[in-house]
């Protein structure tokens, strides 16, 4: 058998004595089809550069491995980092494994991974994505499973109920999509969220790396009081309330409308209404 299966994953879980943890976002995948069809969603194929965050006892990475791809997989947990060679040895020898173990949200990714594919641990899915794209500007395309409500948000539009800083922030890299949902019993253990595959493509970055700084501080000051207007949420970082209406108009934007309702253009046009 080339993946893993409910006991498969259990044995293996055994073999460590681990109990999944909530503070790591322990939830592995132990439905073979599932890891198939993510697979196929994410269109890897042979001899793509494949990077999997949270890899666990190795249901996805088998998965990409099986499809032909070179896999390099980050692990937190340095049993399971440990572990996972051996388990690929053992069900797909020959195949083409690095195993990093460090911290997703500062890894320094070695090579040139082209895409993104994983089941990322609910707690930090959103940080660990914009380090990744911020640091690692080979990365064309991911398919990522995250908790429903983040994915949602990674894929809303300006002015929908679910819009936020990270929709903003995420947008800056290029366009996002929900992919389709994942069941809960695919799991073990099984989550008390939904969960969600969201898909990415990247595009032409917007502006310059010192643009892109400024422009997400805007957003953080813009959502972190997002039910005042524009002028009065910003205000702190543009130089006070007549400042920042000022800056404000001369980006062709209306001091009294709330961040929600701005794009990541809106964003970096103010940025650039300063000069």
């Amino acid at each position: 058998m080339a993946l893993l299966g409910p006991g498969e994953i259990r044995d293996l879980a055994a073999s460590l004595d681990l109990q999944p943890t909530k503070k790591l976002g322990q939830n592995f995948v132990v439905d073979a089809n599932t890891v198939r069809k993510i697979v196929r969603a994410a269109g890897v194929v042979a001899g793509d550069e494949v990077l999997e965050v949270g890899p666990g006892l190795g249901s996805l990475t088998l998965g990409l491995l099986e499809a032909g791809a070179n896999v390099t997989a980050v692990e937190l947990d340095g049993r399971l980092a440990d572990l996972l060679p051996r388990t690929v040895a053992a069900l797909q020898p020959g195949a083409n494994l690095t195993v990093i173990h460090d911290d997703a949200v500062r890894v320094q990714v070695p090579g040139a991974p082209t895409r993104l594919v994983a089941n990322l641990p609910y707690n930090v899915s959103v940080p660990v994505l914009l380090h990744l794209l911020a640091t690692l500007p080979s990365l064309e395309a991911a398919l990522v499973m995250v908790q429903a409500e983040v994915g949602q948000r990674l894929a809303a539009p300006a002015g929908s109920k679910v819009y936020g800083s990270p929709s903003v922030k995420a947008a800056w890299y290029g366009r996002w999509a929900t992919a389709g949902t994942v069941s809960r019993q695919v799991f073990w253990p099984v989550p008390n969220v939904d969960s969600i595959l969201v898909s990415f493509r990247r595009g032409e970055l917007p502006g310059t790396e010192a643009e892109r700084a400024e422009t997400f501080r805007l957003v953080d000051a813009a959502f972190g009081q997002r039910r005042k207007m524009l002028r009065q949420a910003v205000a702190d970082v543009l130089g006070g309330s007549v400042a920042a209406s000022a800056r404000l108009e001369a980006a062709g934007i209306d001091p009294t409308r709330r961040g929600e309702q701005l794009t990541v253009l809106d964003y970096l046009a103010i940025v650039r209404a300063a000069g």
